[in-house]
């Protein structure tokens, strides 16, 4: 196996394993315009009464105690089933309930976007997916028998396929979002004047969004994935003995083969700090959110020194302690920093100096969105994105640099798993 091939495999298996109120006026308008006439799906309920309803929020600790059948509801399950089967039977119920508002409230979202950002093809593409999610879930009813929860389990098997890339297919609509506002300015003076990453609602929604969707991933992926035999320590997509030391270990590995085909060299990464800790998270999240974070640090380093230039190596520092509330991992470089100026730029999903790979690659290509040769990469989102995941559990990813030196990036994760998911 080649290296290249080597990389996309490791990477692969990695990420397989663990990656599985408006207003009723408003609301009225928003349905009326988007699901009237044409040959687009159209709820079979009413959408925007959904959309006004409450989302429950998550944490950390309920999806494993959950997933565990740690609280079971015995007045509507029949006791007489397994305690694996009841729990997956109370989950289904939950996610029965819980999903058709979660995706009401991203369809309507998704047709109020500001500046004509609904009206970009890709956009209603993704709009249509969650109308059409929606209407599979509303046309079953919630799960009580084995064979009801099993047929339920096909139902979001389909769903999780369909908005797999759903990431993409939105950086594509945001593509055509800027392609639409260089053709309204008449030249550059006037497209400088009004600078498309300077759209605050854009990135407000696109924020949200993305934190809404990882929280239904997270959701269905945890309710498939206690289906199939859980490894040790793993509860669904959570593992319980998480090692930072062991997960930064890969992505310093990955990213320093990207970063080596891209540059001819990599900086070496030293770890330090607390090697031994273990906690409960996703290990795909943090794989990603750390790789992410690596491969800028070393693309700064490479680029600032020049590779034929001694390189410093790139520093990764475990902190934690017993009355710590967070996990906190500090990535550091000597890459330059980012000018003062430029520092809201690194936040937003408008921004990129890269062409996206998607201009020469066919429209029906998803490859996984985790990867490092995905047209994401080229997005300017893998910052964005990875605070998002942060944020989802209670953490936050901060970036302080130092023009003329380098950049510090700092994860916080939640290490108690008592925070609610941040919901829109």
């Amino acid at each position: 196996v080649n290296m290249q091939a080597r990389c996309w495999l490791v990477r692969s298996i990695a990420m397989s394993r663990s990656v599985r109120g408006l207003l009723p006026a408003v609301a009225h308008r928003a349905r009326v315009r988007a699901f009237s006439g044409g040959p687009r799906p159209e709820p079979i309920a009413d959408i925007a009464q959904y959309a006004g309803r409450r989302q429950t929020g998550v944490n950390m600790q309920a999806l494993l105690s959950t997933g565990m059948g740690m609280h079971l509801d015995k007045s509507s399950i029949d006791e007489s089933l397994p305690t694996q089967q009841r729990t997956l039977i109370q989950i289904a119920q939950f996610l029965h309930h819980e999903l058709p508002i979660r995706l009401a409230h991203r369809a309507i979202e998704l047709e109020e976007l500001p500046h004509g950002l609904s009206d970009m093809p890709s956009v209603r593409t993704v709009r249509d997916w969650y109308v059409e999610s929606f209407n599979d879930l509303i046309g079953h009813e919630a799960p009580t028998t084995t064979e009801e929860e099993v047929a339920f389990e096909t139902v979001l098997n389909k769903i999780y396929d369909r908005h797999a890339p759903t990431l993409l297919q939105m950086a594509r609509g945001v593509h055509e979002f800027k392609i639409e506002l260089r053709k309204r300015h008449p030249n550059e003076e006037s497209l400088r004047r009004s600078q498309i990453w300077e759209y605050p609602e854009v990135h407000q929604f696109l924020d949200a969004f993305y934190v809404s969707r990882i929280g239904i991933r997270i959701l269905i992926g945890q309710y498939l994935e206690l289906h199939h035999p859980q490894e040790e320590n793993y509860v669904g997509l959570i593992n319980t003995r998480t090692s930072p030391h062991d997960i930064a270990t890969q992505a310093i590995e990955d990213a320093r083969y990207m970063c080596t085909r891209q540059y001819g060299d990599a900086p070496d990464v030293e770890i330090k700090g607390r090697t031994d800790l273990v906690f409960s998270y996703i290990p795909s999240h943090l794989y990603y959110m750390l790789f992410e974070v690596i491969k800028n640090s070393l693309r700064a380093v490479c680029e600032f020194h020049g590779v034929d230039a001694e390189m410093p190596s790139v520093r990764v520092i475990i902190a934690d302690g017993e009355q710590n509330e967070d996990v906190v991992i500090k990535v550091s470089d000597e890459g330059g920093g980012i000018a003062r100026s430029h520092m809201p730029r690194i936040w937003s999903y408008l921004f990129t100096t890269a062409k996206p790979a998607f201009e020469t690659k066919g429209d029906d290509s998803f490859p996984d969105q985790h990867m490092s040769d995905s047209p994401l990469a080229g997005l300017g989102y893998g910052l964005p994105t990875s605070r998002a995941y942060a944020r989802y559990f209670g953490g936050d990813l901060n970036i302080m640099s130092m023009e003329g030196y380098g950049t510090d990036a700092f994860l916080h994760l939640s290490r108690l798993g008592n925070r609610n998911e941040p919901l829109p």
